[in-house]
């Protein structure tokens, strides 16, 4: 139940109250409560400092009117039973961590690759026990699909070894660095976790400015990012095989590779609208993911009205 307004001065702070409101129930879709600092870098379309997210959080005006607080979690009301979820799920993202930055250091010295990513829901440590590793990719111009071709070595190297995952469902040239402006984007850019070719993250966050009115607080590399050191470079090995390949010979075997695979994956995607392949994008999202996020947000929304 919301509190009515009672002077024009407080119109700003209702509106920043329901923003958390949204915030929250965007997260429970993904069955993942927020901390305060949480709610402050991913408020949805409101700039408003961590001191009125704090006070908003802890005067009675939201708690438990129109949201619930467990320790340091907020839910909705009756989704309290997450948090405990949460906590299991991050137990599970501590274990794969280690993992997904070994192999993603070993795809960032391959060949024509410029920038790896972790992404999904390993990025917000909110990895379940069948979770894969997801990594958004940035490759040299005119070579994305080579860089996959070694990427997947890496792929299958990890599956045998580790018995882990590894999906690098996104790869995207460094010309095409721009996102279609939606939400659910938003929060991948804002959320991802860079392991190499952070000079390439920060173009990729130029390209995409429209994220600061889904995110206007989510500037810059979130908090955890500082406990990952970034990957070396690669070495001279990558760099050869780069001088080889940047030739005529090189370019005929890219487009015999981007042919053979946009073919087999183009029978997969008959249904599939969110996947996407071309020259500059190898977009492997088969699942419709995003359309199926916003409806059940939207569901939610329409629950709390």
């Amino acid at each position: 139940m919301s509190h009515p307004l009672t002077a024009p001065e407080q119109a700003p702070e209702a509106g920043v109250a329901d923003a958390i409101v949204r915030t929250v129930a965007y997260a429970d879709v993904f069955d993942y409560p927020l901390r305060a600092g949480e709610v402050h870098r991913y408020l949805l379309e409101l700039r408003a400092p961590a001191s009125t997210i704090q006070h908003l959080l802890s005067n009675g005006y939201l708690v438990p009117h129109r949201l619930s607080r467990q320790q340091e979690y907020f839910a909705l009301p009756g989704r309290e039973n997450i948090i405990a979820t949460r906590q299991q799920r991050a137990q599970t993202a501590a274990a794969l961590w280690p993992l997904a930055i070994a192999y993603g250091r070993l795809m960032a010295r391959l060949p024509f690759v410029r920038m790896v990513a972790v992404t999904g829901s390993l990025a917000v440590n909110n990895a379940d026990a069948n979770a894969d590793v997801d990594y958004l990719i940035v490759a040299a111009n005119d070579r994305v699909w080579l860089a996959r071709a070694c990427v997947i070595l890496i792929v299958r190297l990890a599956r045998r070894r580790s018995h882990i995952e590894l999906c690098p469902n996104f790869i995207l040239s460094e010309r095409a660095l721009a996102f279609p402006p939606t939400l659910y984007n938003a929060r991948e850019i804002a959320q991802m976790m860079p392991l190499s070719g952070l000079p390439v993250y920060h173009q990729l966050r130029q390209a995409n400015p429209w994220t600061s009115d889904f995110l206007p607080n989510a500037a810059g590399l979130p908090e955890n990012q500082a406990t990952i050191s970034p990957a070396a470079p690669p070495g001279w090995p990558a760099r050869f095989v780069e001088a080889v390949l940047r030739t005529p010979a090189g370019s005929a075997l890219e487009k015999w590779e981007m042919q053979r695979k946009i073919r087999r994956f183009r029978q997969l995607t008959d249904q599939h609208t969110e996947a996407n392949f071309t020259a500059d994008w190898c977009k492997g999202h088969f699942h419709d993911h995003s359309q199926r996020i916003m409806a059940a947000y939207r569901q939610r929304l329409n629950d709390k009205t």
